[in-house]
């Protein structure tokens, strides 16, 4: 078995979705490399519109594999400010650049010190790698 890719920078929630800051207010939003190992080859993505509401916990998009479909859940309340128009035509990205071309979305929020208390509710990698380790 492949070691799964689990980049220390970023952070990540126990439903693997992993969450880096992009700016003060704003966060980009995908799939762990562990998630999409175990999802198999993604074959579709639906994403939300921009503009829509985000809560933390709640599903807001999907992806779809030849072996199933998986909710993506919220890893914290916002709006989603963009989306990865790629995953139409090349939703394969997920599989081969989980953590870089095949990200998901953007949320924002209102303020930086939201985000902060926000962020500060999930898992590092260390956390992350116990979850998937079991």
């Amino acid at each position: 078995m492949t070691e799964t890719n689990v980049p220390a920078e970023l952070t990540y929630t126990p439903e693997h979705e992993w969450v880096r800051r992009v700016s003060p207010t704003t966060v980009r939003i995908g799939i762990t490399d562990f998630a999409q190992e175990q999802l198999g080859d993604v074959v579709f993505v639906q994403l939300p519109e921009v503009g829509s509401e985000v809560e933390a916990g709640e599903s807001f998009a999907e992806v779809e594999s030849t072996k199933s479909v998986s909710d993506i859940f919220g890893p914290l309340n916002g709006t989603i400010a963009a989306v990865n128009d790629e995953l139409e035509s090349t939703p394969d990205l997920v599989n081969s650049e989980p953590y870089e071309a095949g990200w998901l979305v953007e949320i924002a929020v209102e303020e930086s010190g939201e985000l902060d208390a926000q962020l500060g509710d999930l898992l590092d990698a260390d956390g992350y790698r116990q979850v998937i380790d079991g």
